[in-house]
């Protein structure tokens, strides 16, 4: 014999606020009737009537993630169902914030009825004095995510019923808001119990009125505290590309920006190299602001907005990714996935996709890396040696017979060799560059220092004294 599931809620305070339908279908049931947990004020009154009720509390205790206790309640309730009718009673109302009730709906084992409870809401709006109308976030303080809060709306959390669970809610909170920022505490809303306490953001967790019945309520923040977040930044630069905005940015295309981005990419170069992370912030900022601009220029035309940036990018991750994101890992490589994105490059000669209007030696750099994923590259280092060697000795030549252009082309030959050998080494030679360009500069400036504090201009000093200089500097950098 198989039988049916029905689920009741026992509201959010005492009996007085618990439907007489609710009630009489607890009392009339002949049945095994399941509380997800006794700790209810409801509860004991209904066991004072005679009441009998198998408890669920245990499964909490046999496992530390909520995830796996639901999912143990929901396959106790079906084994039970299979051999009667089940009555299934949990807190407030069984369509608010109760993953095992959505659990049970989306199997098809056994039939699942949903008969009816009270939803605390009401009273919760009518305490709080707000109206869900002007925006409202209800949260499961057991499993939430801070991507998911919208701070612009008023964010209420549930099942905040330990200061484990309030300690878990305040460290996200505290990601977005200031210490101080004050929140409520709600305790049995709309019972003879009610209570409501505001308090600092930093001190929810050290509150001892915490139960089944509390609730956390985060007021809709202002704007200013909330700058750090994507949406702020965006309004920032919609409204200097608007009206009433900034001349300067107004009048900016993606072709006058062009240089602006090369130079904020170079600048956070510059950061990583010297390993400074509040310029490393700093440059991450304006090339995001690059990013920004770009995307509210396309927006202003009508031919795409930032969001159809970031789908873009998300998808290809996600498609180039199955490894990751996917059950069905292909074994195909990152090449193989980039090109199921655009079939038609198929067709294209294989170097046509390296950008070549970036810095010469990074080009060469990606031209070789590209040309020996099909096997055209030497087999030994070697061989790359004795080939820089043969450049070498033709731009010597070149210069015997004062050719300005074979000269150039010879010395081309060689920082291209040099480029494939980078590429052996597993070393770009653009950032390579870069951070010997930096160590010079440093070192340059150590020599000019010194000759000034010698009362002498870099001109005045001879190549040995420079020289003994710039070994002072050397000697200085590795201390």
């Amino acid at each position: 014999m198989s039988g049916k599931i029905e689920i009741v809620g026992l509201g959010a305070g005492d009996i007085e606020q618990l439907p007489l339908g609710v009630y009489r279908r607890l009392t009339k049931q002949t049945g095994k009737v399941f509380l997800r947990t006794v700790d209810h004020p409801v509860v004991k009154e209904l066991q004072q009537d005679g009441m009998e009720f198998i408890s669920l509390d245990a499964l909490y205790e046999e496992s530390e993630q909520f995830a796996i206790v639901y999912k143990k309640i929901v396959a106790t309730l079906l084994a039970a169902a299979k051999e009667d009718d089940v009555l299934y009673a949990v807190p407030g109302h069984p369509m608010l914030a109760e993953k095992t009730v959505q659990l049970l709906l989306e199997q098809t084992e056994v039939p699942v009825d949903i008969v009816g409870g009270h939803s605390y809401l009401d009273d919760l709006f009518t305490a709080l004095q707000i109206d869900p109308i002007d925006g409202f976030q209800f949260v499961d303080g057991t499993d939430f995510q801070r991507e998911e809060l919208n701070y612009r709306h008023h964010v209420v959390f549930c099942q905040v019923y330990d200061a484990f669970i309030a300690s878990e809610v305040k460290l996200t909170l505290l990601e977005d808001l200031p210490p101080q920022y004050e929140v409520i505490i709600i305790e049995a809303a709309g019972t003879a119990q009610e209570k409501m306490e505001t308090l600092p953001l930093e001190d929810l967790d050290r509150t001892m009125s915490l139960s089944n019945l509390t609730s956390v309520y985060v007021p809709p923040a202002p704007a200013d505290i909330l700058s750090h977040q994507f949406s702020s930044m965006r309004e920032v630069i919609r409204t200097l590309r608007s009206e009433n905005g900034c001349a300067w940015d107004r009048k900016q295309t993606h072709e006058s920006l062009r240089e602006y981005a090369i130079e904020e990419v170079y600048e956070l170069i510059e950061a990583i190299n010297n390993e400074d992370d509040e310029a490393i912030i700093e440059e991450l900022g304006d090339v995001l602001l690059q990013v920004m601009l770009h995307s509210q220029i396309g927006e202003d035309s009508g031919y795409f907005t930032i969001d159809d940036v970031i789908q873009r990018i998300h998808d290809k991750m996600v498609h180039r990714h199955p490894d990751v994101f996917s059950t069905n890992d292909t074994g195909k490589t990152w090449d193989e996935l980039k090109l199921e994105e655009n079939p038609e490059a198929a067709d294209d000669f294989l170097l046509q996709s390296v950008v070549t209007t970036g810095p010469s030696l990074q080009v060469a750099y990606q031209l070789q890396k590209k040309a020996a994923k099909v096997g055209f590259d030497w087999e030994k280092i070697e061989y790359m040696w004795e080939k820089f060697n043969e450049e070498q000795a033709e731009f010597q030549e070149a210069i015997e017979q004062t050719d300005r252009e074979e000269m150039e082309l010879e010395f081309g030959d060689m920082l291209f060799v040099l480029a494939n050998i980078a590429k052996h080494y597993r070393i770009n030679p653009e950032v390579a560059l870069a951070k010997v360009n930096q160590k010079f500069i440093a070192r340059f400036t150590e020599v000019e220092q010194q000759a000034r504090e010698k009362g002498k201009a870099l001109k005045q000093c001879t190549f040995a004294e420079l020289d003994h200089y710039w070994d002072i500097a050397k000697i200085r950098e590795r201390e």
